[in-house]
């Protein structure tokens, strides 16, 4: 069993992450929360995007190439690489942050990255409002997220909500941050790992 979380900043992806691998006694595989240009980013995003995106597209294979070769039966993946380019790489693209031949190469590896890894068995996507975002990102505390602004959060949920709708060929469960909140509610947990199961079980796509 393969299973990506994927979701906006401070959505609660590594939260889920954590307490699905326990509940399934799976192998977690993390997003790399401490990425060299991250914070460099954060305050100069015209100078540092392409070299961020870049590094987390590395560390995204890199990680990818250890889930393979691990032979862990369960695994639960916290962010996928699918989100670097669709979500990320090419918001920044769009808001002129990535120049268009930068774009183009960086996505070109992308591609021939993604036609040599498995595709997750069921995706899980954490929708949020803007408001669930603020609080959750302010709650956690990094440095370099306090400033973030809300119109990038808000690109970024248009974002997810296409490449949901419209790109990402496979099993999706969404759950909705807003009013399932897992950490607070063991039941929604309960209601989560139900739908997964049910999910794995079955043969064709549903989203």
């Amino acid at each position: 069993m393969y299973v990506a979380i994927a979701g906006n900043i401070g959505s609660g992806k590594t939260t889920l992450t954590e307490i699905l691998t326990k509940r399934y006694g799976a192998k977690a595989y993390y997003e790399e929360s401490d990425n060299p240009y991250i914070g460099d980013f954060y305050n100069d995003m015209s100078r540092w995007a392409f070299q961020l995106q870049i590094s987390f597209l590395g560390s995204r294979i890199e990680q990818t190439l250890d889930m393979l070769s691990s032979g862990e039966k369960n695994i639960f993946q916290d962010r996928t690489i699918y989100e670097d380019a669709h979500i990320f790489a090419d918001n920044l693209h769009q808001m002129g942050l990535i120049p268009s031949r930068d774009f183009a190469t960086y996505m070109k590896i992308f591609s021939l990255t993604t036609n040599l890894i498995p595709q997750p068995d069921v995706l899980i996507y954490l929708r949020a409002s803007i408001p669930t975002l603020v609080t959750q990102i302010k709650r956690r505390g990094r440095a370099y997220e306090m400033n973030i602004d809300e119109a990038y959060l808000s690109r970024l949920n248009e974002k997810y909500e296409y490449w949901i709708n419209n790109i990402y060929k496979g099993k999706v469960l969404i759950i909705d941050k807003d009013v399932e909140d897992f950490v607070a509610d063991e039941s929604v947990v309960e209601r989560i790992c139900q739908r997964l199961d049910e999910m794995m079980s079955q043969g064709s796509d549903n989203k």
